[in-house]
């Protein structure tokens, strides 16, 4: 290869007919097929939304759902990482890993069936519009025809995002169970925390996020708590192990 080419991805024919369609359908054409083409069991696409957060815009099931709202309320973990650095973090055997690297969310991934990890950012230059995300429940590196296919992939996603109109979103958007963001509710207790702690909107995404980790709950669960005001975390305490909570 000469100095001054790029190297580009070999697609597959499955995968080149899965881009084919995603371009007519945005988010229509995801699925088990997309999954079985890189050769994993769970694939997510998450969007940057406020700096270094994501929103959850589709999951291919509840695993990856569950490994997603893991990463979201720790704060840590390859998503975080490629979204940071604009480099792919890949992991061909998380049980393998030594504990200082993601020291919260790797005991926590002892609960779900998953060995191998690989985060693809959405980047272009040095915009990164989201993550990429695939996962396997056995140990082992992608094969390069599977990397080959996942790069197109995200590449394919970034230009959607950057480039889409806004219709393209609500495409995604509306592939969504309930027609919305998946963490709408978390943003929305956020502010309500916000106000009531008189805490910046990061310092109180923090402080549910402490309350949820704290209390070995979802993230989602607590923040549809505060926004039903069945869960005050009042800020006159340690920590998130003396929030008020009101049932009835």
């Amino acid at each position: 290869m000469m100095g001054n080419e790029r190297w580009r991805p070999v697609l597959s024919a499955e995968m080149t007919e899965i881009l084919r369609v995603l371009h007519l359908d945005a988010a229509a054409s995801l699925g088990d097929g997309c999954v079985a083409v890189l050769g994993m069991d769970h694939l997510m696409v998450s969007l940057a939304v406020e700096g270094r957060i994501t929103e959850q815009l589709w999951s291919s099931g509840e695993t990856g759902a569950s490994f997603e709202d893991l990463q979201f309320t720790l704060g840590e973990g390859p998503g975080p990482d490629a979204l940071r650095t604009g480099q792919a973090a890949l992991e061909q055997d998380v049980a393998a890993m030594g504990p200082e690297r993601w020291p919260a969310l790797l005991p926590a991934l002892t609960s779900l069936p998953i060995r191998a990890v690989f985060c693809l950012p959405l980047a272009l230059g040095g915009i990164t519009v989201g993550v990429l995300t695939a996962l396997r429940a056995s140990p082992g590196h992608m094969s390069g025809q599977e990397m080959d296919d996942a790069l197109g992939l995200a590449a394919a996603l970034t230009l959607q995002f950057l480039g889409g109109t806004g219709a393209r979103l609500d495409a995604w958007v509306g592939a969504q169970p309930d027609g919305e963001l998946h963490r709408a509710v978390v943003h929305q207790a956020t502010s309500m925390l916000s106000v009531q702690l008189a805490l910046p909107l990061g310092k109180a995404l923090l402080r549910l996020r402490a309350y949820a980790y704290g209390n070995d709950r979802s993230i989602i669960d607590a923040a549809e708590d505060v926004v039903s005001r069945r869960l005050r975390l009042d800020d006159d305490g340690p920590g998130p192990e003396s929030p008020k909570e009101t049932r009835g």
